[in-house]
């Protein structure tokens, strides 16, 4: 159970090598020691990054997880929880890609919309029946704020943020009822392995600063935050500008 300060004992990373996923990770550790499910494909980086949960005094176990065998989901995720109820869920897994490639190859176009979104809702309707038997919970979901207005410089990629959002905002109602709670965190730019070589963005974020953003929003009950919080009041005047002008900003 998550304790009076907000710290889980158990957590499950899904998409567990991501950068965020793990500085969510390592502030919980910081806190107090956790076991941790790692849910991720095999094998140099996760096991990377076993060692160094296990180095900050997780007690670690991996599961193999492939975000486009959708398939295999309902079983990763009672695979997880067999060994004891799980706090914290991490849905961290995603795509950015090339943003022209992905409109303009019907491959990549797939291939993103398959990880960033069919994906996601496979997993997220497993982990609503595992949860919702066992009364407890919280689900934090790294979305975007490209899901918020979706822009023509990445608009496949924004599009497949925009379903992943409403789709877990809408588990959060849903669960409610059954004491499981759902964050939808929305970083904007992240200064990660996802963006290496990329020119950085306004209000770039660290994965530690994510973390602290998401960190927050499980112990607050929190359904919707931004990383940072600036990013709150700027989509939404961004959300009400009309296209003609909007298609003229250099965004």
């Amino acid at each position: 159970m998550i304790d009076a300060t907000g710290n889980p004992q158990s957590l499950l990373l899904l998409g567990g090598t991501s950068d965020i996923a793990l500085a969510i990770a390592e502030r919980y550790l910081a806190a107090r020691p956790l076991r941790v499910v790692l849910a991720a494909r095999p094998p140099a980086r996760r096991d990377a990054v076993v060692e160094r949960l296990r180095g900050k005094g997780a007690q670690v176990s991996t599961l193999d997880f492939d975000a486009a065998d959708t398939a295999s989901h309902p079983g990763v995720v009672e695979k997880a929880f067999a060994d004891g109820d799980i706090d914290v869920t991490v849905v961290a897994f995603g795509l950015l890609g090339d943003a022209e490639r992905a409109w303009q190859d019907h491959a990549t176009a797939v291939e993103l919309a398959t990880v960033n979104y069919t994906a996601a809702v496979s997993v997220g309707v497993a982990l609503a029946d595992r949860l919702k038997r066992q009364g407890h919970g919280a689900v934090v979901a790294l979305s975007s704020v490209a899901g918020e207005r979706v822009r023509r410089s990445n608009f496949v990629y924004g599009s497949t943020k925009a379903g992943f959002d409403g789709f877990y905002l809408g588990l959060g109602e849903a669960l409610r009822p059954y004491g499981v709670r759902v964050s939808v965190v929305r970083p904007g730019f992240v200064r990660s392995k996802m963006t290496e070589g990329m020119a950085e963005a306004p209000l770039a974020q660290t994965p530690e600063q994510v973390a602290e953003v998401a960190v927050g929003a499980v112990a607050k009950g929190k359904e919707l935050v931004w990383a940072p919080a600036a990013f709150r009041p700027v989509m939404s005047v961004l959300r009400h500008i009309p296209r003609p002008i909007f298609r003229k900003l250099p965004i």
